[in-house]
């Protein structure tokens, strides 16, 4: 099983920033939200704030959200797609990713190809359990995949250190090249 990261990995640039400027252009009272959003920045900055209270806050905004036009969304943003990963792509693919499940799910569907997230509430932005990021995303692969082995894995970030570890091959992506992580 080849195993990938998402944002900036096999996705040119952050879904979850793609999807908040998507659905402020749909709805441009969101801006509202922005304040807080940046000042729950400074807080996790300033590591008053953990990283799951800061996206829980900086997602709060999906409150005033009824219809999340997901299949628009994508339809806008599927050619950010990176050439190498279609070339290459398997059906027994997964995407490990910290950004929230219910943004990336379409796309994977799409792609036919397996997904593991952030799960998060698309009506509140409550994280349930972990955000999936770091050592997360090893426990919540071994508990889903407790006797397969990661062949290739794929990543744009050193915080994906744990899933380098537990791969057989790694590389790291910066834009379109891909280099061995060793």
């Amino acid at each position: 099983m080849n195993v990938y990261d998402f944002d900036k990995t096999i996705y040119d640039g952050d879904a979850s920033l793609d999807f908040w400027k998507f659905s402020v252009k749909r709805k441009p009272s969101l801006v509202l939200y922005l304040p807080y959003q940046v000042f729950s920045a400074a807080l996790f900055k300033a590591k008053i704030i953990s990283r799951k209270k800061f996206k829980e806050n900086f997602f709060s905004f999906l409150i005033s959200v009824k219809d999340l036009h997901l299949s628009e969304f994508w339809d806008q943003h599927q050619n950010k797609i990176k050439d190498w990963y279609l070339e290459q792509k398997q059906s027994d693919d997964l995407i490990i990713s910290a950004s929230p499940e219910f943004i990336l799910k379409e796309m994977t569907d799409r792609l036919n190809i397996k997904l593991m997230g952030t799960r998060m509430d698309p009506q509140t932005g409550k994280i349930d359990g972990e955000n999936c990021r770091a050592k997360e995303k090893v426990k919540r692969f071994h508990q889903s995949y407790p006797d397969v082995e990661i062949d290739k894995f794929y990543s744009d970030s050193k915080s994906d250190t744990p899933l380098k570890q537990i791969s057989k091959q790694a590389y790291l992506v910066k834009g379109n090249k891909l280099q061995e992580w060793k």
